[in-house]
């Protein structure tokens, strides 16, 4: 099944030209659970991998062999999902307290290689907004799945760029590291069904004459609505047989309201997993992100999300999914929860094999 973004609620190049000289496209991937086959754009689905080909490991030294099982951890999440809407079993409930974070491979050393975990494999064909090396046509995504590396203990991602073509026979069984220091640093298998969408600027990266005008047009946003909640006010419960029937019709009337529009959360950066786009800075002061090798600012490449759309963001709901906008299965498909809730890959414009960066919101 495809997904469509709804239109935006406002056009806002229209209310604001200048807008048009800080847009920019993405690609939502929407990820949904399922398994793709090898040759398919997907969320931590099977790779394009030959079998020829060693499999990318982390070599730093930490804790390896202490963490959640793997297989644990697609078992809960295969009993949660099961379970949705009664409760658990005398059989689950055996299955999910014995399912404990520990020492579940005290063999392996903490200087030991790790196979790391394929988080994504994107074709060129399947995502427009994917900048790739001359000549190559697919990247392919992993991270070791513990939080330790560097001076911020973040994740480590590696890139891998390749041409599909090229590959012969594909690696199968693909390896996996047997443990994973958290369950949310663990992707679930997804197919994903990629949407090219308009984004603008994060808001306090717009000049500042752009930035004010659009605040105090939210401004006015927000007074036409306490105008309109003051007109409900000055309808009174004696005007109604009970104050039930009041109750009822200030809800039914509030029902009617458009929902509350805003720049951010409405009209600028998509949420959830994507290619491409601008980078929202919503927890901490923008920084730059430039890249080492050359000193060019570095867009990002991909954004991984904790969730398809929030509370804030629900107009970017596909409208596919509008009947199942409560459904964790689409609200929050992949599981991974990383930094405060999203992670971005950036790669150099100039030359993508350049040193890429993270950043973290």
């Amino acid at each position: 099944m495809t997904r469509t973004t709804p239109p935006r609620p406002v056009d806002i190049e229209a209310v604001f030209p200048a807008l048009a000289a800080y847009r920019r496209t993405a690609t939502r991937l929407h990820p949904r659970q399922g398994t793709a086959k090898p040759e398919e754009s997907s969320v931590a689905g099977p790779l394009l991998w030959p079998a020829d080909e060693p499999w990318p490991v982390c070599t730093a030294v930490h804790p390896k062999g202490t963490g959640h099982l793997l297989a644990d951890v697609r078992a809960r999440r295969r009993i949660q999902d099961e379970a949705r809407g009664r409760d658990f079993t005398d059989e689950e409930r055996r299955l999910l307290d014995g399912m404990t974070s520990g020492t579940h491979a005290p063999d392996l050393h903490d200087e030991d290689p790790l196979p790391m975990l394929a988080v994504a494999q994107l074709h060129a064909r399947d995502v427009p907004d994917l900048t790739v090396p001359e000549g190559h046509d697919l990247l392919q995504v992993f991270w070791c799945p513990f939080e330790v590396h560097g001076p911020e203990r973040t994740i480590d991602v590696e890139l891998r760029w390749r041409r599909s073509a090229d590959v012969g026979a594909v690696l199968a069984p693909q390896p996996e590291p047997p443990v994973a220091g958290r369950e949310e640093c663990v992707p679930t298998s997804c197919v994903v069904h990629p949407e090219r969408v308009v984004e603008h600027e994060y808001l306090g990266l717009l000049g500042e004459d752009l930035q004010e005008e659009i605040s105090e047009w939210e401004e006015g946003l927000l007074d036409e609505e306490d105008d309109e909640d003051d007109a409900y006010d000055s309808s009174s419960p004696a005007n109604y047989a009970t104050y039930e029937e009041y109750e009822a019709a200030m809800a039914a009337a509030r029902a009617q309201e458009p929902e509350e529009i805003d720049y951010m959360s409405d009209l600028s950066i998509a949420p959830g997993w994507k290619v491409g786009g601008f980078a929202s800075w919503h927890l901490t002061d923008p920084r730059p992100v430039d890249c080492a090798a050359c000193g060019t600012p570095m867009p990002p490449l991909l954004t991984v999300a904790t969730v398809e759309c929030d509370g804030a963001s629900r107009s970017w709901l596909p409208v596919e999914d509008r009947a199942a906008a409560d459904d964790p299965r689409v609200i929050d498909p992949v599981g991974v929860y990383l930094g405060r809730g999203l992670m971005r890959v950036h790669t150099c414009p100039t030359d993508p094999t350049h040193p890429h960066r993270l950043s973290f919101q």
